[in-house]
């Protein structure tokens, strides 16, 4: 290729032998025109090819432009290289800020980008959803007139980000705990990561709820013993008011052993969330062995059916099972009066899916406690459960060991008429 000076020249020669020609044949005059015609087919050119340049310019498609020839082809060539290799840089990076926004988007905690002066560049869906906001009306607004919570607006103004920030009753609800933090980045830019703790929250409460109600539940027969104990020691008693006293003392400690394998059971259950296994389990055994308890429990008090109306037998834990049932029959009778009548029986419906299903004619329970009777030591009658030797633990090992056998645990109650207990198990787990 020759060099811009060499062409340069070569177009000044080529017009003064033009000019020269002409003018030994036609004259000065027309010499003078040939000189300047030939060097406006050079300018005409030029022209030309910075026409078409400027076409696929304001096309955005240079890369695609036709190349001329001579001097503009390398010319051409090496800006179209340029702007394809600038093209391609570009849409990389446009795939990786793609793929950061798909990573911040599926993140379960929320993401606010804010710049030097706290105002929005960018935030996730979850954030969206945590504070209201709508990034695209949003965008470029000062985060503190968008949330505008004394406390956080406190936490920015501070710019003392080491610790976080819990913030209460957020949400679109209004029902959730945020925990929010800070971090500072780039140029006086802030991150602000916002985690949903309104499940830990509960947990915890639950946990110290647990730990007091084991307290109560435990304070009570030990205040008891103790108090027996030093009766006993202090006190001259006759033979048959220390036996009357050990009994007591012995009721409590049966009450506190109760309570102890109940918590153990449930901790099992909990720590446990695999699916029972496929055992067979024959029902018609286990309502013979509910059948004594149930009468051992009742002593002639109460009016007992056991009714097996299917032969078919459960897939499952059998130890679980027994105690779930046990729990079920053990609670219609401590709750139902004198009297009463309680009917226990096994069958399997028309979808081919077990019930276990225990009937009594007790007072009932109102329909605003159906749904919290499963929750560890929650009873609807706190002095009779304590009179009958109940811990508050049954119905919520019942709901675990029904999760276990993926069964359900219906209850249908009428203050008055009496309570039904069903356990339904799918038909998964029916032997045939």
């Amino acid at each position: 290729m020759l060099s811009a000076l060499t062409r340069f020249s070569l177009i000044i020669c080529i017009d003064f032998i033009a000019a020269f020609t002409v003018m030994s044949f036609w004259g000065p005059e027309w010499g003078i025109a040939a000189g300047i015609s030939v060097l406006s087919i050079p300018l005409v050119y030029s022209y030309i090819n910075l026409a078409r340049l400027r076409k696929y310019i304001l096309a955005d498609s240079v890369e695609n432009m036709p190349l001329p020839s001579g001097f503009w082809e390398e010319v051409f060539f090496r800006l179209q290289r340029l702007v394809r290799n600038l093209k391609q840089r570009i849409r990389s990076i446009e795939r990786q800020h793609d793929h950061f926004i798909e990573a911040f988007q599926v993140s379960p905690n929320g993401i606010l980008m804010l710049d030097e002066s706290d105002q929005i560049e960018w935030c996730n869906d979850i954030a969206e959803q945590y504070f209201g906001l709508i990034f695209k009306r949003d965008v470029m607004q000062r985060i503190n007139f968008l949330i505008r919570r004394p406390e956080f607006i406190q936490y920015l103004n501070k710019r003392n980000f080491d610790e976080p920030l819990l913030m209460e009753r957020m949400g679109p609800h209004g029902n959730l705990s945020l925990m929010l933090q800070a971090f500072p980045f780039g140029q006086k830019r802030h991150l602000l990561l916002v985690q949903d703790i309104t499940d830990l929250q509960k947990a915890d409460a639950m946990r110290r709820d647990f730990v007091a109600n084991v307290s109560h539940e435990m304070r009570t027969p030990i205040t008891v013993l103790m108090g027996f104990l030093e009766t006993v020691h202090s006190l001259d008693l006759k033979k048959e008011q220390q036996d009357q006293y050990f009994g007591m003392m012995m009721a409590q400690a049966q009450r506190m052993k109760s309570l102890v394998e109940d918590l153990l059971t449930l901790a099992n259950l909990e720590s446990n969330a695999l699916p029972a296994t496929n055992t067979v389990v024959k029902v018609e055994t286990l309502m013979a062995l509910l059948k004594n308890d149930a009468e051992a429990l009742s002593q002639g008090k109460h009016a007992l059916n056991f009714d097996l109306e299917a032969p078919q037998n459960l897939l499952g834990d059998e130890r679980e099972i027994l105690s779930a049932f046990s729990n079920l029959v053990s609670n219609a009778i401590r709750y139902t009066p004198d009297v009463g009548a309680i009917r226990v029986e096994w069958r399997v419906n028309d979808q081919g899916q077990g019930e276990f299903v225990v009937t009594d004619s007790g007072p009932g329970i109102a329909s605003e406690h159906l749904s919290r009777l499963t929750e560890r030591f929650y009873r609807v009658d706190r002095s009779r459960s304590r009179d009958t030797g109940g811990t508050g633990l049954g119905l919520a090992i019942v709901k675990h060991i029904a999760n276990r056998h993926q069964a359900q645990l219906l209850i249908e109650s009428t203050p008055g008429k009496g309570s039904q207990f069903m356990l339904r198990f799918p038909k998964e787990r029916i032997a045939a």
